[in-house]
């Protein structure tokens, strides 16, 4: 191990705050430095989660794709006259949420593109129509980006947005449209969208509320360590000043199909390396240990196999089941439809964490330590099947399922 990595996981042992400089090197370590480091995460997360990692049964609802921000890394953004594009109605986006809480689903994620003809009015509609039909479902949804869209439709300020919405019935924000807070990242990214210094007033309007959202980065692009290092500073002087972060979940950049990278041959990077997906969730549980409790691994970005590795590396949670989900799927990713209470139960298990159902503001619901949830058939079909990979596992793990 290097003298430089050996110093700063010194001071992390002595309960020390890391900088923004020392997460910079740790976020580029790689070899023996990168090994020592994920140690420590992993260390931290026994320390603050135990064994324990959760997941939360839910159901995307991607309500419309039709959206004119030109991302240039979103492959699935339609205009209104092409091939696909959708805008569901209220009746099919409760049909979908009642279809979820019938396979057990205590939460749905709702988002959805910038559609320049829908009204600022219709999302506190979904929210509204949801609530009739399911009072207890508990409501993710809007990123800060919607947020700003529907505040700009309406008129309103973003917290009487954000409050009208809450009195309608909405729980929790994605910390979604985060990206890279970085000015120069995000013009490559995104051009016009969400500013950074936006995307940070809408969630301390939010989390000013009592309305917590996760926190997020998408990273693997044309972005590094000091960009990363930067971003997560951001985050954690956010959480010292509101506490509103409920769990970090670092998004890997899905290249196949993405507009920024098969448009700009040799200048954008195909998501980020092995070593990188390792530094970004070991460093994020150690930069930000004692402000953000959560780190979740994307299984829809990595794929199960790969998420299942990162449990040894500071995270602590594996997600939702989704049950359906368009915006990774995409832009290329072959994961996204569905990785069923049964089968996560199977895949923590298999790296020797006990299982634990939990809802959106991470209360425990059930332990698996010795049982499995029902086993169900997927909603849709699938392109890969979550539990293959277990098969190449060592006899003793695969005893375990």
């Amino acid at each position: 191990m290097s003298l430089t990595v050996r110093h700063i996981l010194d001071r992390v042992a002595e309960g020390r705050e890391v900088s923004q400089a020392e997460a910079t090197v740790l976020y580029g370590a790689k070899g023996d430095d990168l090994r020592a480091i994920c140690n420590v995460a992993d260390g931290l997360r026994r320390t603050v989660n135990g064994d324990r990692v959760g997941f939360v049964v839910n159901r995307n609802i991607n309500f419309t794709n039709i959206c004119y921000m030109g991302c240039t890394f979103c492959g699935y953004a339609k205009r209104r006259e092409e091939e696909g594009a959708e805008w569901l109605s209220l009746d099919t986006i409760v049909a979908r949420a009642l279809e979820a809480r019938d396979r057990g689903a205590t939460e749905v994620c709702i988002q959805g593109g910038i559609h320049p003809k829908m009204p600022g009015t219709y999302y506190r509609d979904i929210v509204l129509a949801i609530k009739a039909e399911l009072p207890d479902m508990d409501i993710h949804a809007f990123s800060p980006f919607e947020i700003w869209y529907g505040a700009a439709k309406t008129k309103m300020s973003y917290g009487d947005f954000i409050q009208d919405l809450k009195e309608c019935g909405l729980g929790s924000i994605p910390g979604t449209a985060a990206e890279i807070l970085d000015t120069e990242v995000r013009k490559l990214l995104t051009k016009d969208k969400l500013s950074t210094a936006k995307w940070v007033e809408i969630i301390r309007a939010a989390h000013a509320l009592d309305v917590p959202t996760t926190a997020t980065i998408m990273y693997g692009h044309v972005d590094g360590p000091e960009h990363w290092a930067a971003h997560m500073a951001l985050l954690r002087d956010i959480q010292k000043e509101t506490g509103g972060f409920t769990e970090l979940v670092p998004l890997s950049f899905v290249h196949y199909d993405s507009p920024l990278y098969t448009q700009n041959p040799g200048k954008v990077r195909p998501g980020p390396t092995a070593e990188e997906v390792d530094a970004m969730h070991a460093v994020s549980r150690i930069f930000l240990h004692g402000q953000i409790d959560n780190i979740q691994t994307s299984w829809t970005k990595l794929g199960p196999a790969r998420a299942q590795a990162m449990l040894g590396k500071g995270v602590n949670d594996f997600g939702g089941t989704l049950m359906n989900e368009s915006i990774s799927r995409s832009a290329g990713s072959e994961h996204g439809q569905e990785v069923t209470a049964y089968e996560m139960v199977q895949i923590i298990r298999a790296a020797g964490r006990v299982p634990v159902q939990r809802n959106t503001r991470y209360q425990v619901l059930e332990e698996f330590a010795s049982h499995d949830p029902a086993r169900q058939e997927p909603l849709v079909e699938r392109a890969a099947e979550p539990l293959e990979f277990m098969s190449d596992l060592p006899a003793f793990l695969q005893e375990a399922v």
